[in-house]
């Protein structure tokens, strides 16, 4: 059956998991014949990715040209974690003359830290407190002469960076958010406390001990929370620039902190 004919027969609701399991699961190139022995079972799957992630049914995530593993123990990144990858390239080109040393903090699947890697020229660490999310970054890691740290947050890590770079949780307990995330995705990636400022918090607190003199701090945050996380940078670190940038929905969704 071609693929025209197939998607006939797929709810729009459902068209998008669909194409992801051609791509990603069946590796089907969709100006080909769909096999007949994949078809039932695809069906199947696609019903039964409305309530468990599409990603985490194949095992893999598409982000910024790469596929990365993800599985219940990582998030998964969302196209706003690409915009915050592009965006901090573009600032590191213009900032640094050199090779960087970068730390990805709560790095889940590691896809922010390595994605750096891949792109520019840096010396990567990867640093979380879930020993089962850092087993899936250092699977995604493998060969890329990438170090991993198991910590809580700043506590354990004792080099010095130019690049600190977090997509730290930030939902407060009483957001609402989407059933197949809550029902699925990791809390631990997820909730922070003081109404999802705790780990901005937590993390400028301590961070001077681990910046170079020049340095970046990148920070994917919450719509609303611009404000709140510039007044904490502004508590804890002097003679700084700050700003703010807005995804594609024009929604405030990083913060960009740097030594003037």
């Amino acid at each position: 059956m071609n693929y025209n004919d197939l998607i006939k027969q797929i709810d729009k609701e459902d068209i998008s998991n669909f194409n992801y399991l051609l791509k990603y699961k069946y590796k089907v190139d969709i100006n080909n014949e769909v096999p007949k022995k994949i078809i039932s079972n695809l069906k199947k799957i696609v019903i039964k990715a409305r309530k468990i992630p599409v990603q985490y049914l194949v095992g893999n995530v598409d982000f910024y040209g790469y596929t990365y593993k993800v599985n219940k123990n990582v998030l998964i990144p969302r196209f706003e974690t690409e915009e915050l990858v592009e965006n901090t390239i573009k600032l590191i080109k213009e900032k640094f003359n050199k090779k960087v040393s970068i730390l990805d903090l709560c790095t889940g699947s590691g896809c922010i830290g390595i994605t750096l890697k891949k792109e520019i020229a840096a010396d990567v660490t990867l640093s979380d407190i879930s020993r089962k999310a850092l087993k899936v970054a250092k699977e995604n890691s493998k060969n890329l002469n990438i170090k991993v740290i198991q910590s809580d947050l700043l506590k354990k890590i004792n080099d010095k960076y130019d690049v600190i770079i977090s997509n730290p949780p930030y939902i407060s307990y009483n957001e609402e958010i989407m059933d197949i995330v809550k029902n699925n995705e990791p809390s631990i990636a997820l909730y922070a406390d003081n109404n999802g400022l705790y780990y901005y918090e937590e993390i400028l607190r301590n961070i001077s001990k681990n910046l170079n003199n020049e340095f970046l701090i990148a920070f994917e945050i919450g719509k609303k929370q611009k404000k709140d996380i510039m007044n904490i940078a502004n508590k804890y670190l002097k003679n700084i620039k700050i700003t703010c940038k807005k995804d594609m929905q024009n929604r405030d969704r990083m913060i960009f902190i740097m030594n003037k």
